[in-house]
């Protein structure tokens, strides 16, 4: 089997393709013949060989990766045969070793899913997509709402801003790029804007006209997340799912005071708390992708292309969510 293999801590160019030996499912495991392996943020700060939040530093060497999609070719002794030849999708959780052309699941993990799905976007909704229902979960978006989503070109902002579309609500997309704000259009954004523009803030308020901004959905932090704090009207409300940025929105009780805003982090703790946990998100996911209910913008790249990918993610040069094909 092909893998990319991970020896130490490092920049990009520590993801190396080699040949490995076959898996061999153990009790409880199935195995996987991948067709779409998904990347994430979090594999490249683990990969620089910081923590990645709730996931520890692994030992070296390694196989990163946490998504996978594809047909099972091979089960444990005691895991029912009927697996063999069905296409699924699987969160791999703590363990890793998605970036292969095998990987191994628990079976507990398997999502089936239905004949022409297609693997990369199934890859997109069993992580990010569990992580958007549980946004949306906390923002609680109605058609009365005017909503603002950062990195609304990325593979999470680009899910909330189909969501927030489909829910009726005003949506304004903040994006980096000419590019990216065009993706946003295309999803359906009332309004679509590039933050790397002097007074984008401003540019939003002005296309809204009376209407004022009731939800802000982050997941960029520093200035941006700020200035769109800013845009909330009195009485509304604001999730954070992240600062890709590399800074923390700045902010103090006296801002939530003064404008009577709830901020909420959805994400870490709080989501892995929710009642009935997050697997049954990632089954929900999966299940609007198979009814049409969500359609995610992917960024593919050639397995034997991982540290390019990284590079792109991290560099802001993708759209969506990045996906490796073996």
């Amino acid at each position: 089997m092909r893998a990319i293999r991970q020896t130490s801590f490092g920049g990009p160019e520590v993801l190396v393709l080699e040949e490995v030996s076959d898996l061999v499912p153990g009790p409880g495991q199935v195995r996987i013949d991948v067709a779409a392996a998904g990347v994430h943020l979090v594999d490249a700060t683990i990969r620089s060989g910081e923590s990645g939040g709730p996931f520890p530093l692994p030992d070296l060497p390694m196989t990163p990766g946490r998504e996978v999609a594809g047909t099972v070719d091979d089960v444990g002794d005691d895991v029912d045969p009927s697996w063999r030849g069905r296409s699924v999708v699987a969160h791999l959780g703590q363990a890793s070793g998605g970036y292969a052309s095998q990987a191994l699941a628990p079976v507990a993990a398997l999502i089936p899913l239905d004949d022409g799905v297609d693997p990369a976007e199934a890859v997109a909704m069993v992580g990010t997509g569990r992580t958007a229902l549980g946004i949306l979960e906390e923002a609680a978006v109605t058609s009365n709402d005017v909503v603002v989503v950062t990195a609304a070109a990325g593979g999470l902002g680009s899910l909330l801003v189909e969501a927030a579309v489909r829910s009726n609500a005003t949506v304004v997309g903040v994006a980096g790029g000419p590019d990216k704000v065009a993706v946003v259009r295309s999803l359906g954004a009332d309004v679509a804007v590039d933050y790397r523009r002097d007074g984008w803030d401003a540019e939003v308020s002005a296309a809204l006209g009376d209407s004022r901004v009731s939800v802000v959905l982050d997941g960029v932090g520093g200035e941006i997340g700020r200035r769109s704090f800013e845009l909330i009207a009195p009485g509304g409300r604001m999730v954070l799912f992240g600062f890709s940025s590399g800074e923390v929105m700045p902010l103090d009780a006296t801002d939530l005071f003064a404008r009577g805003v709830a901020v909420t982090a959805a994400i870490g703790p709080r989501m892995f708390a929710r009642p009935g946990g997050i697997e049954a998100l990632a089954t929900e996911a999966v299940a609007r992708l198979a009814n049409d209910e969500w359609r995610p913008v992917v960024d593919r790249f050639p397995l034997g292309e991982a540290a390019e990918a990284h590079r792109a993610l991290v560099g802001r040069r993708t759209t969506g969510k990045v996906v490796l094909v073996p």
